[in-house]
């Protein structure tokens, strides 16, 4: 009895079900830049820290799992350009390359990109999967953005992490587990395992 049948098939994104186009690669990454800015203003202050919660890093991390590594570096590469050229689509309507937590959408650029090549590789089709690229996308995004903050802001890194991490994890394990409801369940409601 061959247990390879049981394996999901990789090699594909959600998006690749979608007929393959130019233009549909171009619509899905104005389109993945576009949400991820939506969710950007979804923003909670948090008490003594100078970065809020947001949508911003779950729709990033959906967008490299949705759009596979080379559209979801492209999305919240579009994402972060047109931000610092002015559009006001970064966390609190904010815009630029200066605030502190700028190092954040850099970790995003950086974690869409890994989470979609891990999806690429099945890592969005089971819950279990899908809790480990949460997480490791979330530990990319913190790994840039935290020292980030320490350097824009002068405080310590100890006070960063206190400011710009601390405060986030809880959030961000109700951000990894929706994502592990959706993306399996997004593969399994479209009848494929990739």
């Amino acid at each position: 009895m061959s247990t390879a049948s049981a394996a999901p098939r990789t090699g594909s994104v959600l998006a690749d079900l979608l007929p393959a186009s130019r233009a549909r690669d171009i619509a899905l990454v104005v389109g993945g830049a576009a949400l991820t800015g939506i969710a950007a203003q979804i923003a909670v202050p948090v008490p003594g820290s100078p970065v809020p919660v947001t949508g911003q890093t779950f729709a990033a991390l959906l967008v490299g799992a949705g759009l596979g590594a080379g559209r979801g570096f492209l999305s919240l590469a579009l994402y972060a350009l047109v931000g610092m050229a002015g559009m006001p689509w970064f966390a609190d309507g904010t815009s630029g390359a200066g605030g502190a937590s700028f190092g954040y959408v850099l970790g995003m650029l950086l974690a869409s990109t890994v989470v979609g090549a891990l999806a690429r590789r099945g890592a969005d089709r089971s819950v279990p999967r899908t809790a480990g690229t949460m997480v490791l996308g979330s530990a990319i995004i913190y790994a840039v953005g935290v020292p980030y903050l320490a350097a824009s802001t002068g405080m310590s890194l100890t006070a960063a992490v206190a400011a710009g991490l601390t405060p986030f994890l809880v959030g961000d394990a109700l951000k990894a587990a929706l994502a592990m409801g959706l993306l399996p369940a997004a593969w399994k409601l479209l009848g494929r395992k990739g």
